[in-house]
């Protein structure tokens, strides 16, 4: 890993992302690289309309929210001060919470993927994950740690939605399994567990 890299973590609601964004940051580090963590959506102009979207403050088309997932993503990657293309020029090596493939899976449950992949392209174009490794958890089990962590559900948080989900992941990891490093692992273990593993496939890239 003499090279600063581009991970990104996938996985439905609940699966236990932000955690492993948390200790592969940790390993990371102590293997001598400068990382930047970071999520989507962003907390940016952009981001703060969807989150108000997805909290059911306010209601937009499907196909709205899915431009706008665009639009904060291409701020994210090009923004002068904080962007993800910049960090990288900047050396840090890049652990995001979300990208490209979560749009796939959850707008692509809601209108034809193609075009969420087509609308995307440009995105993987500036900068393509070194690594997407996605979380695989059970829809029952993420929906159990939803409602015992949160005070309540955000709009696609629903048992029969997560289901959609996880199968529309599936769909985009085959359709672009020549194009994508991808790497799929077994969510409903331990922490620890779950974080080697994880920690031994980035250690190989």
């Amino acid at each position: 890993m003499s090279k600063n890299l581009f991970i990104a973590l996938e996985g439905i609601d609940g699966s236990g992302k932000s955690t492993q964004v948390r200790l592969l940051a940790e390993k990371l580090q102590l293997a001598g690289h400068k990382v930047y963590t970071t999520f989507e959506p962003t907390d940016g102009m952009v981001g703060s309309i969807i989150r108000n979207i997805l909290k059911k403050n306010i209601t937009a088309d499907e196909r709205t929210i899915a431009g706008l997932f665009l639009a904060d993503r291409l701020d994210h990657l090009l923004n002068n001060e904080t962007g993800l293309v910049k960090k990288m020029q900047d050396g840090f090596t890049i652990i995001t919470d979300r990208y490209y493939f979560s749009s796939y899976a959850y707008h692509g449950t809601h209108m034809d993927m193609d075009w969420v992949i087509a609308a995307n392209k440009m995105c993987a174009t500036i900068l393509k994950p070194d690594l997407n490794i996605f979380i695989d958890v059970p829809p029952e089990t993420s929906m159990q740690r939803i409602s015992k962590n949160r005070a309540g559900t955000e709009l696609y948080e629903t048992l029969a939605n997560l289901e959609k989900v996880r199968a529309k992941y599936m769909e985009a990891f085959e359709k672009l399994k020549n194009e994508e490093q991808i790497f799929i692992i077994d969510g409903n273990r331990g922490v620890e567990e779950i974080g080697e593993d994880i920690w031994s496939r980035v250690a190989g890239v």
